[in-house]
């Protein structure tokens, strides 16, 4: 199996775990390549030079399976490195929260042996393909979670011109405004107070950041929908970000957002869904006194 793994800064306390996946990893037979930024990481912080195969040093790649090593940012950044290749994603959690890196690093050994013996569910996630009238300068212009159309510097708000499938639905004016997938429900969606949706939804989220009015809220479209977009500042610029990955665009610009023609595949453990994840990591159902 040629598996290729993608990581960033981790948790010294993480060290062992990450060790012991290689080491199970070896162990198995695996062909293992490492993003190469990650490895001289590994190899100059913890002084760990595992064995490999070799660096992954272009957006081109051949593996079976990726493993994405971190948090969930670690894990957008891994999908957008993914993108087209439908290469299934693994992601082990050695950073917070962990919606989408949901392994922890106790079920390491667990995950490794169901990856090999193909005891695993893949579960298909829908992305945001990205348009504008200027150019998204080095940026991968799709988005797993989010697209997010943000003020910045000042206390001004922005108006978003907003148009579903050519037609008129309102002018927002507020601090900003998320479009979210499924997938991204459960990151800044939720922070402003934006709905959680199931992963196997066919929808998409709008939610206003601060609205202007009260009465403005979020509302759950059909991912079929093309959203398209006049962001206008008094600042004379704003913040476009996807998936975190931001730049700053002329007031005036103007964008179209529609779901993306391929999908981004996530290996679970088959006994894991995503209620248990929202319910751990939500602590749904605790008593808040425990």
């Amino acid at each position: 199996m040629k598996i290729g793994i993608f990581g960033r800064e981790y948790q010294a306390s993480k060290q062992n775990a990450v060790r012991h996946l290689f080491d199970l990893l070896t162990d198995k037979g695996a062909e293992i390549w490492v993003e190469s930024k990650f490895y001289d990481y590994l190899s100059q912080v913890f002084a760990y030079t595992p064995r490999i195969v070799g660096k992954i040093e272009s957006d081109i790649f051949p593996f079976d399976v990726v493993i994405s090593l971190g948090g969930d940012g670690t894990f957008l950044q891994t999908a957008a490195w993914v993108g087209h290749q439908n290469i299934p994603v693994l992601g082990i959690n050695t950073g917070h929260l962990g919606f989408l890196a949901t392994i922890s690093v106790d079920e390491i050994e667990e995950m490794v042996h169901e990856l090999f013996e193909n005891q695993y569910r893949i579960e298909e996630r829908n992305l945001l393909s990205f348009e504008s009238s200027l150019p998204f300068h080095g940026v991968s212009p799709f988005a797993l979670n989010e697209a997010a159309f943000l003020k910045r510097d000042t206390s001004s708000m922005i108006v978003v011109d907003t148009y579903l499938n050519d037609v008129f639905l309102t002018n927002y004016w507020a601090d900003g405004l998320i479009i979210s997938t499924p997938t991204g429900s459960t990151g800044y969606n939720l922070s402003v107070n934006g709905p959680i949706l199931l992963p196997e939804s066919h929808n998409f989220v709008l939610s206003p950041v601060a609205p202007h009015s009260l009465n403005v809220r979020p509302l759950v479209i059909s991912d079929d929908y093309v959203i398209r977009l006049k962001v206008k500042s008094r600042n004379a610029n704003f913040l476009v970000s996807l998936d975190g990955r931001s730049e700053v665009f002329p007031s005036g610009s103007e964008f179209t957002i529609r779901k993306a023609d391929f999908n981004i595949r996530i290996i679970q453990r088959s006994h894991q869904t995503f209620y248990d994840t929202i319910r751990n990591k939500l602590m749904w159902g605790s008593h808040i006194r425990n």
